[in-house]
Formats: C-alpha cells, structure tokens, sequence
C-alpha cells in the first residue's frame, strides 16, 4: 500500500462512524488481497505472504467487532471463517483462486456495508481530531486540504 493511500485511510479513519470504519476496513482487506494476487507466491515469497498476513489480520479485526446479539453476527462468523481458511490455502498452496473467493466475498461484503453506511447517523468514532477542509486552495496537480483546530490538545482524551 503506498503511503498516499495509508494517509487517505488515516484521514477517513478520523472522521468515521462506526459502519464507516467497517467499510474502511473491507476496502483495506481487498486492497491487501489483490496486492497478494499481483505477487508471484515463488518469487515473491515474502511479500506474497506479508500481503496475506495483513489480510487475515483486517479478517481478525472484522472478527472481533461482531456484536452476538444480533443473529446476522454468526452467519458473518461463518463468512470470515471461511476467507481465512481460503486465505491459509492461498498461502499454503501458492495458488490464486483462493485469493480470488476472498476477494468476491469482501467485495460484496464491503457493498452490503457501504449502502447502510449512509443511514447510520452517529458520530465518529474518534473525538478531537483536526478538521480537515478539501477544496479551499488548488495547488497545480492537486487539491490541496487545509487543517483547523490545531492546539496542543489534540489525541485521544482520557
């Protein structure tokens, strides 16, 4: 992942609610898988392998912000058991079709998600972060963001 992307992550991080940060973490997930795919498993052992471990790690992550009380939560269980056995395969067998499954399944995941984000209306997660402004100024190839409230009291409030 390049580091424009890690910051356009971290940025979107920031100001997400909780659906949000689910759909966040799905689109990090088949951005890892599909930097999996574009490795060769012989060549490029280790960063076929890292790529696969940080995808099992955002499939961990999903894992344990299931909420049991809702009964959707076990079929999600059942969903992310088995991305993380095609993607022990994957690893195991050198092979891409797994990592193909895993993709189809976050992505359709990941658009389930992303239509109810909208509905959900509470407030980000993260408290005091900086603002962020898109929009005020252009630079010559980009647009330039601009960031407010930047005292010494930023981080997390304990």
């Amino acid at each position: 992942m390049t580091s424009e992307r890690k910051q356009e992550f971290t940025l979107r991080i920031t100001q997400a609610n909780p659906t949000e940060l689910t759909v966040i973490l799905y689109e990090i997930a088949v951005l890892y898988t599909k930097e999996a795919m574009e490795k060769d498993p012989i060549a490029e052992k280790a960063e076929y392998r890292d790529a696969i471990r940080k995808t099992r790690n955002c499939v961990q992550e999903l894992f344990s912000t299931l909420n049991f009380e809702y009964e959707i939560s076990g079929k999600l269980l059942s969903l992310y058991m088995y991305v993380n056995r095609e993607l022990i395969r994957a690893d195991i067998r050198k092979k891409r079709e797994p990592l193909e499954n895993v993709i189809t399944i976050l992505q359709k995941l990941h658009d389930a998600y992303e239509s109810i984000s909208d509905q959900d209306q509470t407030a980000p997660i993260m408290e005091n972060t900086q603002a962020v402004y898109a929009g005020l100024t252009y630079g010559r190839t980009t647009l330039n963001e601009n960031l407010s409230n930047q005292g010494t009291n930023r981080g997390f409030l304990v």
